[in-house]
């Protein structure tokens, strides 16, 4: 596998760079904002991912490593191939598609092309819980806000199903969440909102 490519940048297309390695020109596929950052005739490295299908090899490009782990945890549900899976760090930047994944905020998902509402639900709940243990080092805060970010998503998503206006519901566990003493699993919090709106009607 190759996991990264260094040298002069020849070409620059809509979807691609053709980087210089040993005397060979190497096309790589990438999005548009890795693309922006690189300049014609000056020396890059490139984060890459090697995709082998029974017709071709194509070598997918990106900035970081965060950006092409999560490239291929994407292609780990059913339906979501490299193509889509490009798409998805096109449109969304890695933290932002991480806090769609995790808060299930199918609105986002479904604006990568190639993933509808059932796609986007697949991938919310396949990859929710590897998206937040997907962030080695990051501080405990971090983490637990990710945490709550998905819990919060869920509460909302379900208090919703229950007929609550979406803005109520939102408030009711913004109030509840904002409890740092408490614990913040699904369904205490659940419990608490539906207490706290319960009080107001």
């Amino acid at each position: 596998m190759i996991s990264s490519v260094r040298g002069e940048v020849l070409e620059i297309g809509l979807d691609h760079v053709v980087v210089e390695m040993g005397g060979f020109g190497v096309a790589v596929q990438a999005t548009p904002s890795t693309l922006a950052t690189l300049r014609r005739g000056e020396q890059t490295r490139l984060h890459t991912t090697l995709v082998v299908r029974e017709d071709s090899l194509t070598l997918f490009g990106f900035a970081d490593a965060e950006a092409r782990e999560l490239f291929g945890l994407l292609q780990t549900v059913s339906g979501i191939g490299p193509r889509i899976a490009l798409a998805a760090l096109a449109v969304l930047d890695p933290d932002k598609l991480k806090a769609a994944l995790s808060e299930g905020n199918i609105t986002v998902l479904t604006q990568v092309p190639g993933i509808g509402r059932k796609g986007a639900e697949r991938l919310s709940l396949e990859l929710r819980d590897k998206v937040v243990a997907a962030a080695p080092g990051a501080p405990e805060a971090a983490v637990g806000a990710v945490a709550g970010s998905a819990v919060r998503g869920e509460v909302v998503e379900a208090l919703a199903g229950l007929g609550f206006p979406a803005k109520q519901a939102e408030q009711a566990v913004d109030r509840v969440l904002a409890d740092e003493d408490a614990q913040h699993t699904t369904a205490t919090v659940l419990r608490a909102a539906l207490a706290t709106l319960g009080r107001k009607r």
